[in-house]
């Protein structure tokens, strides 16, 4: 579990920080170690624009089991007991999953029996790019998912992560 602490908050400073308070704050974006790492010794960017670049390129470089181990630092969606402590920061899942917090019960028992069935079929957390997403839509795209085999899932869970990586370091950069 990462403790987060945003020490920067423009790219000026990231660029500026010492290597472990930037690698930090960016576990804080993504759970990997090698991820963090990549980016951090990657600074100075120029501008947001070479930075979110830089994060495509690191993706594109990361192994499943990096993927795996940036996974295992978020909640279950819908799950309020997990978003105070999992992940990198407890404040980030909860606005992003806003929308199941105000979901039905009945969505949320959709939600909490879909999270079980997902993780027995595929071996790991349900992850999704919540920001804006009802419960609804959430619990919908669960279960679209649960029919894909094992590596389009793969494919669909990179691409969810990098969605939540970056809208989290422009979050975390934000001035």
């Amino acid at each position: 579990m990462v403790n987060f602490s945003p020490a920067v908050s423009t790219l000026a400073a990231f660029n500026a920080a010492p290597p472990e308070a930037a690698e930090r704050d960016l576990l804080a974006c993504c759970a990997s170690g090698r991820f963090a790492k990549a980016i951090a010794d990657g600074r100075p960017y120029r501008e947001p624009g070479a930075l979110s670049d830089a994060v495509g390129v690191a993706f594109a470089a990361l192994s499943w089991d990096d993927i795996v181990e940036s996974m295992n630092a978020h909640p279950r969606i819908g799950d309020r007991s997990a978003s105070a402590g999992r992940s990198a920061s407890a404040g980030w899942p909860a606005a992003e999953q806003s929308g199941a917090g105000a979901a039905s019960d009945q969505v949320r028992q959709g939600l909490a029996d879909g999270n079980l069935a997902y993780e027995r079929r595929f071996g790991h957390v349900f992850l999704i790019c919540a920001s804006g997403l009802s419960g609804q839509e959430m619990l919908d795209q669960l279960r679209t998912r649960l029919a894909n085999d094992p590596d389009a899932e793969r494919t669909v869970v990179r691409r969810e992560l990098l969605k939540i990586t970056q809208l989290r370091l422009a979050n975390l950069l934000e001035p």
